[in-house]
């Protein structure tokens, strides 16, 4: 798993690169930490080269998506493909996240 970050005045990119499963969760919640500190910042989560999600990768997300929302962000996935989007339906995440 591969995760790069890129940081402007007006949001966070995390570009989210391979599988998120249980393994490399532990790795992938280190990586994201400067998402845990948007201070009002957007949060963009590019998934285009996300191929798996497990559910500890789906807890992570969730977290940072309570920290953003308490902050006054919005969290937004971008580039998700069918079988991914398919986890965060068969959740209920897909109420919960903004998708673009």
């Amino acid at each position: 798993m591969k995760t790069t970050i890129q940081e402007t005045d007006k949001q966070i990119i995390a570009s989210l690169c391979g599988e998120l499963d249980t393994a490399a969760a532990i790795e992938m919640e280190s990586a994201l930490q400067p998402l845990y500190e948007s201070k009002g910042r957007d949060i963009i989560i590019d998934c285009s080269e996300l191929e798996y999600i497990a559910s500890s990768g789906l807890r992570i997300l969730l977290s940072v998506l309570k920290k953003a929302k308490a902050d006054g962000s919005k969290v937004i996935l971008k580039n998700v493909n069918a079988v991914i989007r398919e986890v965060f339906e068969l959740t209920g995440f897909v109420k919960i996240f903004e998708f673009e």
